[in-house]
């Protein structure tokens, strides 16, 4: 199957016109003609770290990556020519993360700030600003000026949300609904630690905020799709989503929203931070997975209507 979907790939990447947005803060990548109601986005694979923002970190430039979805808009880069537009961070989550509230602001490393309600994300470092990478290490030698916080976020997180809720907007007005695949990775040693737990080690969870943020037959429609391609699929645990899925994910109004996060040894090292050998290999399954979940949308759509 994953042969046919890369031949099928490279056809239609010949004859077709992929329209591209690119700006400091992401690559927005249209196919020509939409095949249905799904969109694929990325946002912590942003990778493009810039001299100053690296003078101002304790973290070597090794380190920092540890905090990216390395490559993952590569793993999903065929949906394009497949139908399907595909949102993409430039911008590091070291940075700015793209997947958290504008108003998450740590007061740890942020000056001029009150403390905020309590946060989970918040007081473990993961804020809009993190704080901290892998390893609980420390990003920043002191606190960042609430200027230049509220620049990056106006430079680059309003510009990508402002795409997102764009491209959710169209989708809905164009289709009647929108299934939005949240694509992300996790470190391995979190699956074995959750697989300690007794647990069968996922090595895709898919998350839905326990219901809240996707249909049930959306759901089970990803999950089958994953596990058509022979990976082990979990639900909710031990991610169940964060503010994409919270914020934008509207069932009863047609707006589905799915985080999915995929183990990284499948695909990469993790250490290097670098593609391993079994890279392309890994990608055609997941070109077979992201063929299947806009063919099985725009299928359901079509009943739908009928």
């Amino acid at each position: 199957m994953a042969t046919g979907i890369s031949a099928l790939y490279q056809l239609l990447q010949g004859v077709s016109l992929l329209l591209k947005l690119e700006t400091e803060a992401f690559v927005l990548t249209r196919p020509a003609s939409r095949s249905g109601p799904v969109i694929f986005a990325s946002p912590h694979s942003g990778r493009d770290y810039s001299a100053s923002f690296l003078a101002q970190i304790l973290p070597d430039q090794l380190l920092i990556r540890s905090s990216e979805d390395a490559f993952v808009d590569q793993l999903f880069d065929m949906a394009p020519g497949l139908g399907a537009p595909l949102l993409a961070a430039k911008v590091p989550r070291a940075f700015v993360d793209l997947n958290r509230a504008a108003d998450e602001l740590d007061p740890s490393v942020i000056e001029g700030i009150t403390r905020a309600p309590h946060n989970p994300r918040v007081a473990s470092g993961l804020g809009v600003i993190p704080r901290v990478v892998a390893g609980s290490r420390a990003i920043y030698r002191g606190k960042l000026p609430l200027a230049e916080v509220e620049a990056r976020i106006k430079r680059f997180w309003h510009p990508y949300h402002q795409a997102l809720s764009g491209l959710i907007e169209e989708t809905l007005a164009a289709f009647g609904q929108v299934v939005l695949i949240d694509c992300h990775s996790m470190p391995h040693e979190a699956i074995e630690a959750h697989s300690r737990l007794g647990q069968p080690r996922p090595e895709v969870v898919l998350g839905d905020r326990f219901g809240a943020a996707a249909g049930r037959d959306v759901v089970e429609r990803i999950e089958a799709a994953f596990a058509g391609a022979g990976l082990r699929v979990a639900r909710n645990t031990p991610f169940a989503g964060a503010h994409v899925t919270q914020a934008y994910g509207r069932p009863s109004r047609g707006v589905n929203v799915v985080q999915v996060e995929i183990d990284r040894a499948l695909y990469m090292d993790e250490a290097r931070v670098e593609p391993h050998a079994g890279f392309a290999e890994f990608r055609a399954q997941i070109a077979g997975v992201v063929a299947e979940l806009i063919a099985g949308a725009r299928e359901q759509q079509q009943l739908a209507a009928e």
